[in-house]
């Protein structure tokens, strides 16, 4: 499977239906925890008038998200094949093993695309939009002349732009009339650039060390730029612009929040440790439910905010107000 060609891999098995849903990645569906915080935060802060047509809303816009990110899956994992060949884990996926139908796929991402975004158009005007969007993402990142997922940090900075924009697509599932917050957006977006980032260096630590760099780089072309310092480095800068725009919508607009930044904080410790292990987990993010330690880290911090939603500290606010400690004695 890892020969020195850039062709794609010839296959003897043709592949059958349940091969057609496996490259659509129903299995990935853990992802969209990340729509919940866009309902919740809409939720506290707008206080929106909900009714028993929200849950079939909020039900209308998780199958659209599901459905438009499955298209997205489908067009990434057959356009990715001769790549994914030299890797190897995703060299055991489907399309490098399967002799599949190239009418069947594209016919395949076009129905759950289509299917998506007319559901999308129930849901509202503006999480029609965000999903146009959110389907335009996946086309920018995996086909040519665009694929920015070639291209050492635009990489990452396109692939987690999936984050704000499931944040988006769960605030307007409740909140139609209004954006999030700007500071939270990019909170979002950087904080999915750090996990990106950890996710590639994880590969880079892994492969480079064990069956060599080259066939890293035969993998995905960005790999000719990165080394483990830049990873490491970018992850810290992601952190950093991450917590810095989560500190401003914090002091903005719930400053409460401020209490469970410690907890924030270890999450991102957590995560970059998980990144450094062999057979990362960082690797396979829908797999993070199975790191009890980051489960449980999350839900502390989960619990935390939602305590700190309906507790009000007053004397918290001195902390988004100037003020300098006259020392005694002094003129």
């Amino acid at each position: 499977m890892h020969s020195v060609s850039n062709s794609i891999p010839a296959v003897d098995r043709e592949a059958v239906f349940l091969d057609y849903i496996a490259i659509a990645r129903p299995d990935h569906a853990t992802k969209h925890i990340f729509i919940i915080p866009g309902i919740i935060l809409a939720v506290a802060l707008v206080h929106p008038a909900l009714s028993q047509n929200t849950a079939v809303t909020i039900a209308l816009g998780i199958l659209s998200a599901g459905l438009i990110a499955c298209a997205n899956y489908t067009i990434n994992e057959w356009l990715d094949r001769s790549c994914d060949a030299f890797h190897p884990e995703k060299s055991k996926r489907t399309a490098v093993n399967k002799a599949l139908s190239p009418r069947i796929v594209f016919f395949q991402y076009a129905l759950l695309a289509v299917a998506g975004l007319g559901l999308a158009t129930l849901v509202g005007n503006s999480f029609s939009a965000t999903s146009f969007i959110f389907f335009l993402s996946g086309v920018i990142y995996n086909v040519k002349p665009f694929r920015t997922k070639d291209v050492a940090y635009l990489d990452v900075i396109s692939e987690s732009v999936n984050n704000p924009l499931r944040l988006m697509l769960g605030w307007a599932m409740v909140s139609p009339n209004t954006l999030p917050p700007s500071s939270l957006v990019i909170a979002y977006w950087a904080g999915g650039a750090y996990l990106m980032a950890a996710k590639r260096l994880s590969e880079y630590r892994e492969i480079a060390a064990g069956p060599h760099l080259g066939l890293l780089r035969k993998y995905r072309r960005s790999f000719l730029h990165y080394t483990a310092e830049n990873l490491t480095v970018s992850c810290f800068l992601y952190a950093i612009l991450s917590a810095f725009a989560a500190a401003v919508f914090l002091v903005k607009y719930r400053i409460e929040y401020v209490l469970a930044m410690p907890l924030m904080a270890a999450m991102f410790a957590l995560y970059l440790s998980l990144s450094m292990r062999a057979g990362s987990v960082a690797q396979k993010p829908e797999r993070l439910f199975t790191e009890r330690k980051l489960v449980a880290l999350v839900a502390l911090n989960v619990l935390t905010l939602i305590v700190l939603t309906y507790v009000d500290i007053p004397e918290l606010n001195m902390l988004s107000v100037p003020y300098l400690i006259q020392l005694p004695g002094n003129k």
